[in-house]
């Protein structure tokens, strides 16, 4: 059975920092390209960072030079590093998993940045 799990979400104030982890089980994690989405109240999931197998990486505009993602095969875990956070990163973070057409979701973790 596949899993994803993310952890690390919480309550920060503007500028501060979180690192969140989303840690896979059920699959061959270092086959897998992996992002982070978010979703505010009321607004669409948006991609906010994705890694491939070969850890290429690609960000939203608004998160660049802010947030970092990065993956450990070993721990079959995925971070992402939020740094500067604004009151607008304020959403419920996803995780999920690719392999062809294969997509798994997490169960989501929220971030809440107080102004």
């Amino acid at each position: 059975q596949v899993q994803l799990m993310e952890s690390g979400g919480g309550l920060v104030q503007a500028g501060e920092s979180l690192r969140l982890s989303c840690t896979a089980s059920g699959i061959i994690f270092s086959e897998h390209g992996m992002g982070w989405y978010r979703q505010a109240p009321g607004k669409q999931r948006e991609l906010v960072a994705s890694i491939t197998i070969g850890e290429s990486t690609n960000y939203a505009e608004s998160v660049k030079g802010r947030f970092t993602i990065s993956r450990d095969n070993a721990k079959n875990t995925m971070y992402l590093q939020m740094n500067s956070l604004k009151p607008e990163d304020t959403a419920v973070y996803y995780c999920n998993a690719i392999r062809y057409g294969s997509v798994h979701w997490g169960q989501g973790t929220q971030v809440t940045v107080s102004s």
